[in-house]
């Protein structure tokens, strides 16, 4: 039965795929060439070879021009008649022969990799703004394995048919649509999978772009920055399908995890991407990338395969493995407003050229076609500055111009349950035969994880049926649902010790209750939430012999938030607390230092916030505290050589030396508003997200003690103004 639904599932896909090519690649200094490049022109697909150099594209009847490409070997264009049987390609591909033209770097002279790379540089936003928009399909096969794990695990891992000799795959298909400036979507519409990738994965990468800044929060080598994080060196030029490519090695000037290493290749006049080699290595994981592009339409450079190496070695466990990436069935959308050919001048090397285009061309205020339809030439830094100018007012355009991007990711209801004829469909090359091993050792360990799983079920249906409170609750604690919308929780009780107190012990219970409404006009909207706090806390101090504490309520609605609190309570007196408690309890018994300078207070405190937008934030604080100074009760440590080394409990000022005061009173009232004016963000299903560095924060804060009210007494007025950047 097995051998006839295969004989069956081959009959099929073959009837989808009547024809198209197949055949085996090879170097002619090597053996099978992996992951070599097939491009089908007239359909805009990509495809690579397996691990043999055996590949297999399924195309309709018809006539076309396959590309067949390997970095390092001479690219080989074939034209096809495809009927309804296999045509069968054999290929030698020939080393590439790399020319360095004959240029003398002397001392103090620049290598001619710099002139390249600024051209390709003035002309990187040019191509991102090139394209419309974009629809393809992408094919990712991943594969990898534990090559070595802490022995404690071993056995653990055993247990779920783990071992250092079990391949793990992964196998997805996703259809993606671009369209400028910024908007990006996904869906996943098949999915296979026997392990988890642990966060390898380089989807980051593949759908990103070295024609922007940054790619996987990693430094461009197209990057406008990018002569300040790499060096560059010329290693010659070659012909590739009618076009001169120069090869340019990529070194960093200082090793870290946002910048790249190795090879790129540009192709010359386009001044575009024609593929490229980088290395680059995040959180201890190296991936090591090769990208391969081809001319789509005729003018925009795309990649058509993508290739991936990791390896690395988190918390003991070592592995490593490989992506592949194809992509098919590119649709484009040109620009028609850049379709026009440029020349690029270095003003840099060309200098007196440059003048006399800046000064016959440039006119301020200019757009971009009609400046480029002036003159064909143009220099890098007019170019850059041209685009730059084109982006502002498209992104005026924008309905949303303070969003830099938008991205939807989904994946389909149907993408785990794909049938074994689809991806045979799908596949650019068929599994080797270890991945097919990899597969049927996953079903089988499946098969028994699922029966264990069962049985684990029914012990867990058991568990469920969880009683109500527990003595053992109040010293360990836990959470009890009163409603489909409201709980109960017991917090765990913590403690420390400092020197006012001696040890101490807190004690907090919570009561939470939340309220969701949904737009029934906008199912993807999302639910507005409002939320209810009350929590009790409560403190004893052994070393006072007392007990305080207080009530908070928190209520959060739409763009509001209220706390009212109150009570007799111990605090900090910068009410940041920079000081967390533990560590001062550690640092105070160990070593006899107490950092942590507290007063008491009885007080009520209001505090309304107000959100207008996410660039905007309004608060204001009601505070009415009778105000006590403490003093230390005891000089206690772990070691007795520490003891008597700790300071009095008043925070040390050099300009007023006495800090102490006596028990008073204050009402004070305070507003402040918060701006961060040129707030960009990211979108991502619908959520946004503020992008760090965007904008600075301002602030302006007002505080006020009235004197007389609930016979307050102290009296001030203080404004505040703030200005404060990350970069």
């Amino acid at each position: 039965m097995k051998y006839i639904f295969t004989l069956l599932i081959i009959s099929l896909s073959g009837v989808a795929f009547a024809g198209g090519i197949r055949g085996t690649i090879k170097g002619d200094d090597v053996g099978p060439l992996a992951f070599a490049s097939i491009f089908v022109k007239q359909t805009g697909t990509g495809s690579a070879t397996d691990m043999e150099g055996r590949y297999e594209v399924q195309l309709k009847p018809g006539k076309y021009d396959v590309v067949f490409q390997y970095l390092g070997y001479e690219s080989v264009t074939r034209v096809v008649e495809v009927g309804d049987e296999f045509v069968e390609i054999n290929l030698t591909l020939k080393t590439q022969v790399v020319v360095l033209q004959q240029v003398i770097v002397k001392a103090g002279k620049e290598d001619p990799a710099y002139t390249i790379m600024r051209k390709a540089i003035a002309k990187a936003k040019f191509h991102t703004q090139q394209i419309d928009a974009y629809t393809a399909t992408v094919y990712i096969k991943g594969k990898g394995q534990l090559t070595d794990y802490p022995w404690l695990a071993k056995k653990a891992l055993e247990k779920e048919g783990i071992t250092k000799d079990r391949v793990f795959i992964s196998e997805s298909v996703s259809e993606i649509k671009y369209t400028r400036p910024n908007k990006f979507e996904e869906k996943v519409i098949a999915v296979y999978t026997n392990g988890d990738n642990k966060n390898t994965s380089p989807n980051s990468y593949i759908f990103g772009s070295f024609y922007q800044p940054e790619i996987a929060e990693t430094v461009s080598p197209l990057s406008p920055k990018a002569f300040s994080y790499y060096r560059f060196e010329y290693l010659g030029s070659f012909k590739d399908q009618n076009y001169e490519v120069s090869k340019i090695k990529v070194t960093p000037r200082s090793r870290g995890d946002n910048v790249f290493e190795g090879l790129i290749y540009i192709v010359e006049d386009w001044w575009s991407i024609h593929s490229l080699e980088l290395e680059a290595i995040k959180l201890g994981i190296t991936f090591h990338i090769t990208q391969v592009y081809n001319p789509i339409e005729d003018k925009a450079w795309l990649p058509v395969s993508q290739q991936f190496k990791v390896n690395g070695k988190v918390f003991g466990f070592e592995f490593e493995g490989q992506y592949l990436a194809t992509m098919k069935d590119y649709k484009v959308t040109l620009n028609p407003e850049l379709e026009m050919e440029l020349t690029v001048i270095d003003e840099k090397i060309h200098k007196e050229e440059a003048k006399a285009i800046e000064q016959k061309f440039s006119k301020k205020g200019q757009e971009i076609n009609e400046r480029l339809n002036a003159g064909k030439e143009v220099t890098g830094k007019e170019l850059k500055q041209l685009v730059k100018e084109y982006e502002k007012q498209e992104m005026k355009q924008q309905e949303k111009p303070e969003v830099i991007s938008e991205s939807k990711y989904s994946v389909d209801s149907l993408a785990y349950k794909k049938d074994s004829i689809f991806w045979v469909e799908i596949r650019p090359t068929p599994l080797s035969k270890e991945e097919e091993r990899g597969y049927h050792l996953n079903d089988s360990i499946t098969e028994v994880q699922r029966k264990r799983d069962e049985g684990d079920t029914l012990r867990n249906n058991r568990k469920k049926s969880k009683p109500g409170f527990q003595p053992w609750d109040i010293l360990l604690g836990d959470t009890y649902k009163l409603g489909k919308m409201s709980n109960f929780r017991i917090h765990t009780p913590y403690g420390g010790f400092n020197t006012v107190e001696g040890f101490n012990l807190i004690y907090r219970m919570s009561y939470y209750k939340r309220w969701v409404k949904r737009d029934s006009t906008n199912k993807e909207a999302r639910p507005q939430t409002s939320r209810l706090e009350i929590s009790p806390i409560i403190r004893y101090s052994f070393g006072r012999d007392l007990l305080t504490g207080k009530l908070r309520t928190d209520l959060r609605f739409k763009n509001n938030r209220i706390t009212l609190e109150g009570g007799r309570y111990v605090e900090q007196y910068n009410s940041n607390e920079p000081i967390h408690p533990i560590v001062n309890s550690f640092i105070s018994l160990l070593f006899g230092d107490n950092w942590m300078k507290i007063y008491e207070r009885n007080f009520v405190q209001l505090n309304y916030m107000h959100r207008f937008n996410d660039k905007y934030v309004l608060r204001s604080e009601w505070l009415w505290a009778r105000r006590s100074e403490l003093f230390n009760q005891t000089d206690y440590t772990l070691f007795r050589t520490n003891r008597g080394d700790y300071t009095v409990n008043a925070p040390v000022n050099l300009e007023t030396p006495n800090t102490g005061f006596d028990p008073n009173r204050a009402f004070v009232g305070a507003a402040s508003l918060e701006a961060r004016p040129w707030q960009k963000y990211r979108i991502r299903n619908g959520t946004r997200m503020r992008v760090q560095g965007s904008t600075p924060t301002l602030t302006l804060n007002y505080r006020k003690a009235i004197p007389g009210v609930g016979q307050s007494e102290a009296k001030f007025d203080h404004l505040e103004m703030g200005f404060k950047h990350t970069l």
